[in-house]
């Protein structure tokens, strides 16, 4: 074998199967760490009223219904998802974590947390969706391809709570219900 028939990796696999920038493997790294950081700053900051935290719980609790809606519907690594809220947004459970935070930040009737928790998902979700995406292209190559652009055949699978079980929204509803909790802690206290 000449040197020619031999070809390096590209650069872009050196941290994953997944063909990605490095730069997107780094960020996506330190995600549940600066997730940590946030919430810490967010619930330290927060100044909730009962007004703000009703407001913030009706949108936070439509976002885990999405996300509740698109667990019962989701195979993890199995397929590429088609039905359900998979018909209509190609991230629902990114969807419904957009609101679950905006849900909080509303509630904590700040608008450094509000500008914090923003910037946050507007990074993080959008690097997981990116990651997401080459992982699912990667792995289900036409059949995501279809997906992606709209010509794929939607399945009509049923939802199923057994499914959102194995898929651990459960412990999203309780994480839910803990944020809310320690809000009405922060009022009940005087902030």
């Amino acid at each position: 074998m000449t040197s020619s028939n031999v070809h390096p990796p590209p650069e872009t696999t050196t941290h994953t199967p997944v063909p990605v920038s490095p730069w997107l493997i780094r960020v996506a790294r330190i995600r549940v760490t600066a997730g940590f950081a946030v919430a810490l700053a967010a619930f330290w900051l927060a100044r909730p009223s009962w007004v703000s935290l009703g407001v913030g719980a009706v949108v936070g609790v439509a976002g885990e219904a999405i996300r509740f809606w698109a667990s019962g519907h989701l195979e993890k690594g199995l397929e590429v998802t088609s039905s359900g809220p998979y018909r209509v947004s190609r991230h629902p459970l990114y969807v419904g974590s957009s609101l679950l935070g905006l849900g909080f930040a509303l509630a904590s009737r700040q608008p450094f947390v509000v500008a914090l928790v923003v910037v946050y998902l507007g990074v993080w979700l959008s690097v997981a969706a990116r990651l997401e995406e080459a992982t699912l292209r990667s792995k289900f190559g036409d059949a995501y391809d279809q997906y992606a652009g709209g010509t794929a055949t939607p399945t009509a699978r049923n939802f199923s709570l057994a499914r959102a079980r194995r898929n651990g929204e459960p412990q999203a509803v309780l994480g839910l219900l803990a944020a809310l909790a320690l809000l009405a802690v922060k009022i009940l206290i005087g902030n």
